[in-house]
């Protein structure tokens, strides 16, 4: 299968190699299942010596923990996961989680950055697709991202969202880690939006930034709402109304009534 890329040609992370476009599903990849699979089976002896040096293999040992981590993550609370339940998904002996991350936390930390590497390249995937015009790219975005979730059941949400909800019980430093990549995604946001504003869909006066912090505030209740009723409805809700709000600032800057001109 050859190697995916994004927009500009660089070769994605190998995390998603295999399929970038799917919602963390790395199960999905054959053979990464099977080696899984007769890793975990009791009679087959683990190999020995130093982990190989290339890390960046999907079947490499930090790559697979990476990879069950974001999965299982995704879908449960990092407080309540066990380093023990990671290492079962993930087929890798206790040493060689130790040998890569030095705790749990930092363990916890590298996942964010995988994931905020991940989404940041999905962002720019979909929101930056000039050959779009800029709300059809926040449209594709939405169908992409209901997608994702479907194909879950709507059991996986946001990694980011769900260590935010969690901040009270986690070490303080993934409070920064965690608002620099709402700020990056924010910052992508506002690039499309002014697109927008330059084509004439949105109002020429509307504030951009403020608009796309709006957007990734509503948007990540919709994935918790989304998930905790296992349905497409609060994404839908969401992508529509902030799409018409869209549309009601414009109307508003040619001088067609409407309700508010706020944000």
């Amino acid at each position: 299968m050859p190697r995916k890329h994004d927009q500009k040609g660089a070769v994605l992370p190998g995390i998603f190699q295999d399929d970038w476009s799917n919602y963390f599903g790395f199960e999905e990849d054959s053979g990464l299942k099977k080696h899984m699979e007769e890793t975990r089976n009791a009679g087959l002896p683990r190999r020995r010596g130093r982990p190989r040096k290339d890390q960046s293999r999907p079947d490499a040992p930090r790559m697979l923990l990476v990879r069950a981590g974001l999965a299982v993550l995704t879908e449960k609370g990092f407080s309540t996961v066990s380093i023990d339940e990671i290492l079962s998904s993930a087929g890798v002996p206790k040493g060689s989680f130790y040998h890569y991350f030095d705790s749990k936390d930092a363990f916890g930390l590298a996942l964010v950055d995988a994931y905020a590497d991940f989404f940041a390249r999905k962002l720019d995937h979909w929101l930056g697709a000039e050959n779009r015009p800029p709300l059809e790219r926040l449209r594709d975005f939405f169908a992409d991202a209901k997608a994702g979730m479907a194909r879950f059941d709507y059991r996986r949400g946001c990694l980011i969202g769900n260590l935010g909800q969690e901040m009270g019980v986690l070490p303080a430093a993934f409070r920064e880690r965690l608002a620099a990549v709402f700020r990056d995604w924010e910052g992508r946001t506002a690039t499309c939006l002014r697109a927008a504003q330059a084509a004439g869909q949105i109002a020429s006066d509307a504030d951009c930034d403020r608009l796309a912090r709006f957007f990734w505030i509503g948007w990540e209740g919709a994935v918790l709402r989304a998930k905790l009723e296992r349905s497409p409805a609060p994404l839908d809700d969401f992508a529509e109304g902030f799409l018409a709000m869209l549309r009601s600032g414009s109307e508003t800057s040619k001088g067609q009534p409407t309700c508010s001109k706020r944000y």
